[in-house]
């Protein structure tokens, strides 16, 4: 990666973004050593121009970014790193240093947290007691919401609506899981047919 740090006395911008739920998180800066520690150690490192040192993000905090990708944008002059975020990124405990208000791309985060119960799976939960009753089931209750979700989007309130199409994604993706395809498998299928 051939980075042009001369452009702006030494330093990068660097935005950093969500890997899973693409939301920005931060920006930061990095010189030509902080980017090597970030490879190298696979979290992210900026340099502070308040501490006016290298700075690994949770370094106190036990926060870190684990970089997932870095991409250099067509300038050479800025980079994009997606990353998997442990915790609030920023120092007030927001998940983002934005505000953001609410995280545009929920449905990657319960894409994750449906991974996660069959990774680890908690007493309980409703995604277990439906994995434990098997792929019929799981393909069934697709189907259910499904025909709730027409039923309502005919004859029901919009609220009504909107619970019924939520109740048919979590099932769907839940089915997803159980078929081991991820969300991104599909979009990149959709985006493959947008003509």
């Amino acid at each position: 990666m051939n980075i042009d740090f001369s452009k702006s006395g030494g330093m990068v911008p660097v935005i950093i973004q969500n890997e899973q739920t693409l939301e920005v998180l931060m920006l930061g800066f990095m010189n030509e050593e902080a980017f090597q520690k970030t490879e190298q150690e696979g979290k992210v490192t900026f340099f502070s121009r308040s501490k006016n040192r290298l700075w690994t993000k949770g370094e106190d905090s036990g926060h870190f970014l684990w970089v997932k990708s870095i991409a250099l944008d067509c300038d050479s002059d800025a980079l994009l790193i997606k990353v998997n975020p442990v915790g609030p990124t920023c120092h007030t405990g927001s998940r983002s240093c934005f505000g953001t208000e609410y995280n545009q791309n929920f449905i990657f985060k319960l894409a994750e947290i449906i991974n996660d119960r069959y990774k680890n799976p908690v007493e309980g939960s409703y995604v277990n007691r439906l994995r434990g009753k098997g792929l019929n089931k799981i393909a069934q209750k697709v189907g259910e919401e499904g025909v709730e979700t027409v039923i309502a989007a005919l004859n029901e309130t919009e609220g009504d609506f909107i619970n019924e199409a939520s109740d048919l994604l979590f099932h769907l993706l839940v089915l997803l899981k159980e078929k081991d395809i991820t969300l991104e498998t599909i979009a990149k299928n959709l985006e493959s047919r947008h003509k």
